[in-house]
């Protein structure tokens, strides 16, 4: 459903936004421009179990903080992005703010977080938190492009760092395109909504 200022789906609005996130972003000019095609796929159908299978697997990698080897399941062209929600009133046409983001990285800058958790001057993680990547409402579509799927979930973080501090949590739905390689099934954009405009978590020094 469109609206006069932007574009309605999955019970979000996006100011102007008539295809991927992506295209808002500078970071994201190298971004598959792949969108879903059709109704979601269902549950029982192959390429559904084969994404949810590989979500769960690379949470598992999230959760152990195996960050080099999740590394490895990024496309080059990767973009990873998590725009700052806003709250607005029905029918603005958006809920996003246009331009920023507490995400917007590609390849590059992620390794080099990643780089940076190898050393020790990675203060915000030593000790490392406790992390749990819980996962649901795991949809899936074909593509517009072959050999690539569209996956939609939710995704609840919880985080616990030290033995007094409380713990703190992250509830956010993802859009991630899945991409058939050589090397088997590789994330190639991953958009996260978070379901707070203000984030009440000391730091973001994790992925979602």
């Amino acid at each position: 459903m469109n609206t006069q200022n932007g574009t309605y789906r999955g019970g979000v609005y996006s100011a102007a936004r008539t295809g991927t996130h992506s295209e808002q972003s500078t970071l994201g000019a190298r971004a598959s421009r792949v969108q879903p095609a059709g109704a979601t796929l269902p549950f029982h159908d192959e390429r559904h179990l084969l994404a949810h299978q590989w979500l769960v697997n690379e949470a598992y990698l999230l959760d152990t903080q195996s960050y080099e080897e999740w590394l490895d399941l990024l496309t080059e062209d990767i973009h990873y992005l998590m725009p700052v929600r806003v709250t607005t009133a029905l029918g603005s046409g958006f809920d996003t703010a246009p331009g920023m983001a507490h995400f917007d990285e590609d390849k590059y800058s992620l390794s080099r977080r990643i780089a940076r958790f190898l050393t020790e001057h990675a203060w915000t993680e030593d000790p490392p938190s406790r992390l749990r990547h819980h996962l649901t409402n795991v949809r899936t579509f074909a593509a517009d492009a072959p050999d690539h799927l569209v996956v939609e979930s939710g995704m609840l973080l919880y985080r616990s760092r030290g033995d007094y501090r409380e713990a703190a949590q992250v509830s956010a739905g993802r859009e991630d395109l899945l991409r058939l390689t050589d090397d088997g099934w590789k994330l190639a954009r991953r958009t996260i909504l978070v379901d707070d405009s203000v984030i009440r978590m000391q730091n973001l020094a994790v992925f979602l």
